[in-house]
């Protein structure tokens, strides 16, 4: 879990944060299906955060499909199916995309230099993409 780095000065909140790091790893296969994670406990000691937050992190992964939680294996990477491209995370993603994309005309970013971004931003993540 050596990936996870927090910015305690950003307004994203500290649970996100966890979350948006762990779906990364998973995109980027640094955590694999079936692979355990540190306990909330574990996590929240070794990043010096309150275990509230680490739970809130897991629980939101859990309850989107990423993360199963077992009493006896404790938290794990979802080792079936991940979750698939839904309504709701289409319409998240339209959302984000729409203030993103206002904010870089604003600031005077082109469409090809916007698209250029968004390429390269998705192929780090996806580093196990073959040839594309």
């Amino acid at each position: 879990m050596m990936f996870i780095e927090l910015d305690l000065q950003s307004e994203t909140p500290i649970y996100t944060q966890i979350a948006e790091q762990l779906i990364e790893g998973i995109a980027r296969g640094q955590l694999k299906p079936g692979e355990p994670l540190p306990s909330v406990r574990s996590l929240a000691s070794d990043l010096g955060i309150n275990l509230h937050t680490v739970n809130k992190a897991y629980q939101t992964l859990k309850q989107d499909g990423f993360l199963q939680v077992h009493r006896k294996q404790g938290v794990v990477v979802q080792p079936d199916t991940m979750p698939g491209v839904t309504a709701e995370f289409t319409a998240k993603l339209r959302q984000q995309f729409r203030a993103l994309s206002a904010e870089a005309i604003v600031r005077g970013m082109t469409e090809s230099e916007f698209l250029k971004l968004a390429q390269e931003v998705y192929r780090s993540n996806n580093l196990q993409q073959k040839g594309e």
